[in-house]
């Protein structure tokens, strides 16, 4: 689905987080960033992959990793998914599709014979130089993390 590959400049955003705050991928320069892009809050899918990276998020933390989640839903539904399920990383709201469009992840899909525009879920691993390292075109939900660390790691 995205155009983007490893060694291509990570696309620049800004957009509101959960709580209202801009963020930008600037802001993550001189860390790795692991910049995963989902569907739609509260599905059992992203609910799975937001928890995993949430329950490994202090290994990632020691590791030198940044985690930010984002999707096409508002801040408030960002906000009530990150205090449901406790979520400790930033949450970017992109209701008018400029991030998944900059990032290539917004498309055709098809589910239950029916076909829709959506976003594709799709990781990005961005080093400290804000280049993409790797991308992680079929996120394992339930093993995320484990999947980031063997990808980037090798291990």
């Amino acid at each position: 689905m995205t155009a983007l590959k490893e060694g291509d400049k990570a696309p620049d955003f800004k957009a509101k987080d959960q709580n209202g705050k801009t963020v930008s991928l600037a802001d993550f320069k001189g860390k790795k960033l692991v910049l995963y892009f989902y569907p739609k809050d509260n599905t059992p899918g992203c609910t799975a992959q937001a928890c995993n990276l949430r329950d490994n998020y202090s290994l990632l933390q020691k590791k030198g990793y940044a985690v930010v989640g984002v999707s096409t839903d508002p801040e408030a539904s960002h906000k009530k998914f990150e205090e449901k399920f406790d979520l400790p990383f930033t949450l970017v709201a992109d209701p008018d599709k400029k991030v998944v469009g900059a990032y290539g992840v917004f498309g055709e899909k098809k589910f239950m014979g029916k076909t829709y525009m959506g976003t594709h879920r799709t990781t990005f691993l961005i080093n400290e130089n804000g280049v993409i390292d790797k991308v992680i075109n079929k996120p394992d939900t339930k093993n995320h993390t484990a999947q980031v660390l063997e990808v980037w790691e090798g291990k």
